[in-house]
């Protein structure tokens, strides 16, 4: 394969990068701990946790998981958003030995019955906000041990106190459960110090997360990424992340906002993971959506680096308080887990001064896969280009490589891309090719230099009288109209043509009518790709990480 790619990288940024350095994340967090011990970790809510204080209360955890009977390779359920308790709870089950099952805390008990009923999770910690929804499902799954947490468990006393005692009886966040058999998240620790903690004997080819996703194809499914999918993946961003980065003063420490789902493949490993790589601190954000309280943590904190999905940029950047906010000391902007919008991109950079680079990745390929340089000035409208180590070929249904300037489904192999997906040999096998790449499910092009474009899902594509009509090429054309807060496109069922698109759109101004968005779509998309149906609603349905629900779309409000 002709890695023409790599002739487009920016100077400081190498073909290949060493992957040796840690035989599995445990090593990364070791060496992290040591050398960043006094360094601010996280922020959360106004209060600063170091690097040390991550490490004896994950210590501290892994001793008391130690002492529940679980064995090496068992797996732990984690179900909580962006909160101290959650890095904590990671580096302990891996210490550990065990494998880390990140859970939605928003999931329904069916969803929540069925990851735990899959992975076989013999423990979960769970904030107590989700405890009614473990409490529904707990009888018919696997998971029978159970740790609590309160939201303000890791802000010292009386902080923990005042703020857990508000979220419970004067916010009344946290519905009515019960759990008899529960031990506290603070308990457990206490527990823990007294314990013996054993170093588990860890290597690159054990597994280290089940990423659930909805892959390609059916039901809900655990990627199996191994400790070393998950280091290569860390080293691989560094490297490519090096560019944009080295614009922090010397001696001053990368602050990153983590308003990504820790939970997510994104936040866990461009977020957390790398952050301990390099010895930085996330500013952790337990709800993107309150973006009044975002604003206010954001206010008081100098940051460098912000990964993010299109639809919090857009928000963020739309936002009354937005100026309430330092940016000019931003110099990282990554965009991925959905297409970034050229107009999202050029209002961030016009107001931020940071270009919004556009990256590529998916739960199986630990997550990330391929980005623009990160030095970039301007938006592309593409994916950008294959990471350090990473090789992308686009192929037709028959596995072979199409001819230049078609399109084809994108196909990864690099060390980032996963094991298989746990207990499904077959659906591991048919997305892998005989020699090795993964098929994504996304259909791209690629031009002469090597950066390559996302067209659409593979099943998200429309068929119109027979021609392929691309969703996101739609919403790009509409997303353009100044009237227009947010688009998503989808096919539906048409007795003429088979199928037809339908255009649900959010406005941004009151006075938009559908005659026109017609008329737009009339002057710049061709017959067959011009929305059948218009519907306008005042939000979209969206996934906690902010992705556009297209399946709920094709159904009237």
């Amino acid at each position: 394969m002709d890695k023409i790619w790599l002739k487009h990288y920016p100077p400081d940024v190498p073909a290949e990068v060493s992957l040796s350095q840690y035989a599995s994340l445990v090593g990364l967090l070791e060496e992290s701990f040591k050398r960043y011990a006094d360094l601010p970790a996280y922020k959360f809510m106004g209060h600063t946790v170091r690097f040390s204080e991550v490490d004896e209360a994950s210590r501290a955890f892994a001793a008391y998981l130690q002492g529940q009977g679980l064995v090496k390779g068992d797996r732990v359920a984690l179900m909580m958003p962006n909160v101290p308790q959650y890095p904590v709870a990671v580096a302990a089950v891996l210490r550990a030995g065990f494998v880390v099952v990140n859970v939605n805390p928003l999931y329904t008990p069916r969803e929540l019955a069925h990851q735990l009923q899959d992975s076989g999770a013999k423990l979960i910690v769970v904030m107590e906000n989700f405890a009614h929804t473990l409490q529904q499902c707990l009888h018919e799954v696997p998971t029978q041990k159970i740790v609590l947490t309160g939201l303000g468990d890791m802000l010292g006393f009386p902080k923990s106190l005042i703020v857990n005692t508000v979220v419970r009886h004067v916010k009344k966040m946290v519905p009515a459960y019960s759990l008899p058999q529960a031990v506290r998240f603070n308990a457990a620790l206490s527990q823990g110090r007294r314990k013996r903690f054993t170093v588990a004997e860890l290597g690159p080819d054990d597994l280290a997360v089940l990423q659930y996703t909805g892959g390609t194809t059916g039901v809900s499914k655990g990627a199996m990424l191994l400790h070393r999918n998950l280091v290569a993946n860390v080293l691989q961003s560094e490297a490519w992340y090096l560019p944009a980065l080295k614009k922090v003063p010397p001696g001053e420490q990368i602050h990153t906002v983590c308003a990504l789902p820790l939970y997510h493949i994104f936040g866990f490993n461009i977020n957390m993971m790398l952050s301990m790589r390099t010895g930085g601190c996330n500013i952790l954000i337990a709800n993107p959506r309150d973006l009044r309280s975002m604003f206010k943590d954001l206010a008081r904190e100098r940051f460098h680096s912000f990964p993010a999905v299109n639809t919090l940029f857009s928000a963020v950047v739309n936002h009354p308080q937005f100026a309430s906010v330092d940016w000019s000391h931003l110099c990282l902007s990554v965009g991925g887990g959905m297409a970034v919008q050229s107009t999202t991109a050029q209002d961030w950079l016009s107001k931020t001064g940071c270009p919004l680079v556009e990256g590529y990745g998916l739960s199986e390929t630990s997550p990330s896969v391929s980005c623009n340089p990160v030095d970039s000035t301007s938006y592309s409208g593409n994916i950008g280009l294959p990471l350090p180590n990473t090789e992308i070929a686009l192929l037709d249904d028959d596995g072979h490589e199409v001819p230049p300037g078609s399109p084809g489904e994108i196909a990864v192999r690099g060390p980032q891309v996963m094991a298989g997906y746990w207990q499904r040999a077959d659906e591991s096998a048919a997305s892998m090719t005989p020699d090795g790449f993964f098929r994504t499910g996304d259909i791209g092009t690629t031009d002469e230099r090597g950066y390559f474009k996302i067209v659409d899902r593979k099943k998200d594509m429309i068929l119109v009288s027979g021609f392929n009509v691309y969703p996101t090429e739609i919403e790009e054309v509409v997303s353009r109209m100044p009237q227009v807060m947010e688009c998503a496109a989808v096919g539906v069922k048409d007795d003429k043509t088979g199928e037809a698109v339908k255009l649900v759109v959010v406005k941004r101004n009151p006075s938009l009518t559908e005659a026109d968005v017609r008329a737009y779509c009339e002057s710049n998309l061709t017959g067959y790709k011009r929305p059948r149906l218009i519907e306008f609603r005042a939000e979209m349905p969206k996934t906690n990480v902010g992705k556009i629900l297209r399946r709920l779309l094709r159904d009237p409000v």
